[in-house]
């Protein structure tokens, strides 16, 4: 069944069926989200959009530099994402703030485009999807992408261009918060090939496919 129906004027209006799909850094979520995009469904980056709201003119750069000054934007009037970043990472109430500004505006856009999307099933990817995150986005259903560490650790060595022993430390400490996510109800293996993944893929698309279908 779809997550839910929206009642206007005594109508009901169609909402697609919502997959979360989560996993660590390295495990290719976006290999299967486009894999999921090529066979019809809508994605939705909560990444991509969070970065669309602290762009130059974004939604969520107002609250921000009256929170924490005219300093936390860049000269072009985006956010100035490295003096940001290394704030937050010091000072974990600053980055309690900075949350409290920017996961809310996150949500709307995201349940803004799910109800807008014509698509039989909305796959949002966020990477470390929690059961707060879960029932806030009205997601039906969790997919998470699974890969070894070592897998993991090599793939972003060879994109990133960074020294391994950093992308483990990277790792190790994603590690902790992959502990508390929402519990999946599907489990995508990606320690192989890409042809490995797509098959895994298409058949979660027609089991979602008979998920989202209309009673």
């Amino acid at each position: 069944m779809p997550s839910e129906a929206l009642h206007s004027a005594g109508t009901i209006a169609f909402v697609a069926y919502r997959i979360g799909l989560t996993g660590g850094i390295g495990s290719g979520k976006n290999a299967a989200a486009e894999i999921f995009a090529s066979l019809g469904a809508e994605v939705i980056d909560t990444d991509a959009v969070a970065r669309s709201l602290t762009w130059r003119g974004g939604a969520a750069l107002g609250a921000i530099a009256a929170q924490f000054g005219p300093g936390a934007l860049a000269p072009d009037g985006s956010l100035d994402m490295a003096r940001m970043r290394s704030r937050v990472f010091s000072d974990a109430q600053a980055a309690r703030r900075f949350e409290a500004i920017v996961q809310p505006l996150v949500k709307e856009a995201c349940l803004r485009r799910a109800r807008e999307s014509r698509a039989v099933y909305v796959v949002l990817i966020v990477p470390l999807l929690r059961e707060a995150g879960r029932k806030a986005l009205g997601v039906d259903r969790v997919a998470r992408v699974e890969c070894p560490a070592e897998v993991r650790v090599a793939r972003i060595v060879r994109r990133s261009g960074l020294r391994e022993a950093e992308v483990r430390r990277i790792v190790a400490a994603q590690a902790g918060n992959e502990a508390r996510l929402a519990r999946a109800d599907d489990s995508i293996d990606n320690a192989g090939e890409l042809e490995t993944l797509r098959v895994r893929v298409e058949a979660l698309h027609r089991e979602y496919l008979l998920l989202a279908r209309p009673a």
